[in-house]
Parts: structure tokens; C-alpha cells; sequence
């Protein structure tokens, strides 16, 4: 009995070492993933983790480094997710303002609503740190970046302001919680949303 105990033991030593670090990660992550979302973020700790992932904790610390390292790489990973979904989705869509904006609306909200309560619960543990601060500003920076090229063709000569676009992206973030929260439905957040990025163009022409 002890060996075949021992032989399982290194059987899966031999599965873990044939995973590559990018492989490795993504499996680190879809564990953080299924933590957070079963029993909140207090319960997602470096050393639960390993130990939820059937890894030594220098193998979790090696990808992380800290608690709000983990965190931060979470939120990364949820911003890779959505940005594929919006690119896609902007892709397929038709040329016309109206439907352009509604892929932006519908993507953004469909993406938080995606991820639950665990994407405010990971940003809320991360307050006031370096990490979010730095993931945060390029996760925005980005988002409008991709926003204003894809509106600019609609708008006037005077173009889509950088502060009409600060104030799409928050609107976005507090329409699409206050979905998750239940306060109002996925469809008043989309078309609330679709709404305020139209009266935003318009107002450039």
C-alpha cells in the first residue's frame, strides 16, 4: 500500500514538472478563480492556494510573490478576458455609431456580470495598493484608448473629449456593479450605458 502511495506521489510529481510556467500559471489562476468565487477573497491566502493546487508554496510564491501580487494577477487576468471578448465582439459587429456602442455597452457589462461578486471582492482587497493602482491605471488607459478609436470615425471635427471618455468608463464600472449587485437589471445597465457613450459622441460633432 505504501508503494503504490509513494509511486501516486511521484506520478503526479512527474504531471507537475511537465507543465510549462505559462501552463502553470493558468492552472494557479483557474484555482485562485474557483477560491474566490466558493468562499470569498478573505479565504484566498498564497499558502491555500498551493495547497488547493497540489503545489509546494515556493511554486505559488515564484508566480506571485505576494498576497497582492496574486490579486493583481487576477485582475489581469479578467482584463485579458474581457479585452478578447470586446475585440471580437467590436469585429463582428456592423459599422453603423449606434451598433459599435452597443458592443462596447453589451461587452463591458456582460464581462463583470461574467466574473460575479468576485471581481469587486478582489478589487476591494487590493485597495490602496501599488499593485491595483499600477494594474488599474493601464487596464483604464487602455479601455479608452481602444474606445476613442473605435468612436472617433463618428464624432465632428472636435473629436471625443478625454473627459467625456473618463466619465464613459466610470459610468461603465458603476452601471455594470450596480448590475452584479442586483440593484438594476443587465438590460437597463447595457442601455443606460449605450445611452451615455451616444450623447458622448454626438456631443464632438
Amino acid at each position: 500500500m505504501s508503494s503504490s502511495r509513494e509511486n501516486s506521489a511521484v506520478s503526479k510529481d512527474v504531471r507537475r514538472r511537465r507543465l510549462s510556467r505559462e501552463e502553470r500559471l493558468r492552472q494557479l489562476l483557474d484555482v485562485a478563480w474557483k477560491l474566490v468565487s466558493a468562499e470569498g477573497t478573505d479565504a484566498l491566502t498564497l499558502g491555500r492556494l498551493a495547497e488547493e493546487a497540489g503545489v509546494t508554496k515556493p511554486v505559488v510564491y515564484d508566480h506571485f510573490g505576494t498576497r497582492n501580487g496574486l490579486l493583481a494577477a487576477l485582475y489581469q487576468d479578467f482584463d485579458a478576458r474581457q479585452t478578447a471578448v470586446i475585440d471580437a465582439a467590436i469585429a463582428a459587429s456592423k459599422p453603423a455609431l449606434k451598433d459599435k456602442a452597443a458592443v462596447i455597452a453589451a461587452s463591458y457589462v456582460d464581462c463583470v456580470l461574467t466574473q460575479g461578486r468576485e471581481i469587486p471582492g478582489v478589487l476591494a482587497a487590493l485597495s490602496g495598493s501599488p499593485e491595483l493602482a499600477t494594474v488599474k491605471r493601464q487596464y483604464q488607459q487602455a479601455f479608452i484608448g481602444k474606445c476613442q478609436a473605435i468612436l472617433a470615425p463618428f464624432a465632428g471635427p472636435q473629436g471625443i473629449s478625454l473627459a467625456g471618455m473618463w466619465a464613459m468608463l466610470g459610468a461603465a464600472d458603476a452601471l455594470s456593479h450596480a448590475a452584479v449587485a442586483g440593484d438594476i437589471s443587465e438590460a437597463q445597465a447595457r442601455d443606460e450605458l449605450l445611452e451615455t457613450i451616444l450623447a458622448m459622441v454626438r456631443r464632438g460633432k
